[in-house]
């Protein structure tokens, strides 16, 4: 599943703006069952710099979430007195300082390289990605190591709150799918890709809803039909 799903109050505008994804996404007979279970959506997106959003994500990549929120927090023991390490902080860290916050080899690198980028201007500060399209972004961070389409999807929904992503990679919007359509199997990536073009321009909350039927599949308080 996802770092931070978000489940917070909205602010007002952003609550608004959800409630017009609800009705639109009605027009789905699936996801209509699923709202109505499910309730209002409360995606809030938590508004940080990219690069932060990119260095918290390759910490929790592979890794339960309590233990990579260990691991950020001896990494950010080590830059007292500073809410997050600038990337100069970062490159001047030794690398064994960082393994032994905790970070595997393949993350040091992928963080490091995240530092590097963002210094270097790739990685936009948060007020440059509003001149930047989705697909823009997708195809300027996925040339740094260790971030993948799956990341950048995460940043654009859960960082800069655009509304209209669909991670179709993602094992639990596919899952939640299955549940909710009571399908034997987990859609194929490209098929969800072709049903979900229906609930444009509100994709990014239509993915929330199937992550919180798939969670609530787990707990036995779905029910499909």
């Amino acid at each position: 599943m996802v770092e931070n799903v978000g489940t917070g109050a909205p602010p007002a505008a952003a609550s608004a703006g959800w409630a017009k994804a609800e009705r639109a996404l009605r027009r789905d007979p699936v996801l209509k069952r699923v709202i109505r279970q499910i309730g209002p959506c409360t995606l809030a997106p938590v508004q940080r710099e990219p690069y932060e959003a990119l260095i918290r994500a390759i910490a929790h990549q592979q890794v339960h979430g309590r233990a990579a929120e260990a691991i950020l927090g001896r990494f950010l023991a080590q830059h007292p007195g500073e809410a997050f390490p600038a990337p100069a902080a970062v490159l001047a860290m030794d690398v064994a300082a960082m393994r032994a916050c905790g970070f595997s080899q393949s993350k040091v690198a992928a963080i490091r390289d995240i530092a590097e980028k963002a210094a270097g201007g790739l990685v936009p500060p948060l007020q440059g990605c509003a001149r930047l399209s989705d697909e823009a972004l997708i195809e300027r961070l996925v040339a740094i190591r260790g971030v993948g389409r799956w990341t950048v999807e995460m940043l654009l929904i859960f960082t800069l709150g655009r509304p209209d992503v669909l991670p179709v990679d993602d094992f639990g919007v596919r899952e939640g799918w299955r549940v909710a359509a009571g399908l034997e199997a987990q859609p194929k990536p490209k098929a969800l890709a072709e049903i979900g073009q229906a609930w444009a321009p509100w994709r990014s909350i239509a993915a929330w809803y199937l992550w919180r039927a798939a969670d609530a599949a787990k707990r036995s308080v779905f029910k499909p039909q």
